[in-house]
C-alpha cells in the first residue's frame, strides 16, 4: 500500500465525529512533521475541549519502511489497549503517514467495554479518514528524482503547461535570469523525452537529487 497523508502543509487538519450510547467522539486528523507538533496539536485539543474525559491521541512520522519511522500512541486513561493503539492501527491499515490523530470523547453515562471502546476510538479515525478521501483532501506521498528546468521567461508557461498535460509533476518555479521549473519524477529517461519534445530539444532536466514529495493518488 502507497503512503498517504493529508492535502497540503503540516497543520493541514480534518475534523469528524460520532456517537456512541451518548458518547461523543470527537477526532481531528492532523498533518505533522515532527513529535513536538503532534504534542501541540493534543495540546490544543485538551485546551479547546477543557470538559472532555479523555483526549487519546495516535500518530505516525515518517514513510513506511523507513528505520526511523515513529510511531505513537496514548489511551489518555481508557483501559490499557482500548483507544490509542486501535487508533493508530486505523491510521497504518489505511497508509497514513506525517499525521496524528487525536480522539476527544465526551463520556454520555454509558460504559462501552473493551471491545466497544476498541471499536469506538478505531471508527472515530476510519470516519474522519474517509471523509478527508471523499473530500480528495489525501494525497499519495512518494520518494521521487528532483530536477530542474531552466528556460527563458517567455517560453516557461506554454512549456510548464505542456509538460503538466504529458503528467509530469511540476513542484514550482523559481524566477531569476531564467524560469527554473521543479520537478519529481520516477522515470528520468522518460522525462528526458518529454522535455526533449515540448522544448524542440533547446533544454535539458538536470538532476538535484531526491525528495518526498505529494502525489495524487
Amino acid at each position: 500500500m502507497p503512503d498517504l497523508t493529508l492535502r497540503g502543509a503540516a497543520g493541514s487538519r480534518v475534523d469528524g465525529e460520532i456517537e456512541i450510547k451518548h458518547s461523543r467522539f470527537l477526532c481531528r486528523l492532523v498533518r505533522t512533521e515532527t513529535e513536538a507538533d503532534a504534542q501541540s496539536v493534543v495540546d490544543d485539543a485538551r485546551r479547546e475541549h477543557v470538559k472532555a474525559r479523555h483526549h487519546c491521541s495516535a500518530f505516525v512520522l515518517g514513510p513506511s519502511g523507513a528505520p526511523d519511522q515513529v510511531r505513537r500512541a496514548n489511551d489518555d486513561g481508557e483501559p490499557s489497549g482500548t483507544a490509542g493503539r486501535p487508533m493508530l492501527e486505523a491510521l497504518t491499515g489505511r497508509g497514513l503517514v506525517d499525521c496524528v490523530a487525536v480522539v476527544t470523547r465526551y463520556f454520555g453515562g454509558t460504559l462501552l467495554g473493551a471491545g466497544g471502546l476498541v471499536r469506538a476510538y478505531s471508527d472515530a479515525v476510519l470516519t474522519t479518514i474517509d471523509d478527508a478521501q471523499r473530500r480528495r483532501l489525501v494525497v499519495g506521498r512518494e520518494r521521487r528524482e528532483l530536477f530542474t528546468l531552466a528556460l527563458g521567461h517567455a517560453d516557461a508557461g506554454r512549456i510548464e503547461a505542456e509538460l503538466r498535460q504529458r503528467g509530469v509533476h511540476i513542484l514550482g518555479t523559481d524566477y531569476g535570469r531564467e524560469a527554473v521549473l521543479r520537478i519529481a519524477d520516477d522515470d528520468a529517461e522518460r522525462l528526458a523525452a518529454i522535455v526533449a519534445g515540448v522544448t524542440a530539444g533547446s533544454a535539458a532536466a538536470q538532476p538535484v537529487g531526491h525528495e518526498w514529495v505529494d502525489i495524487e493518488p
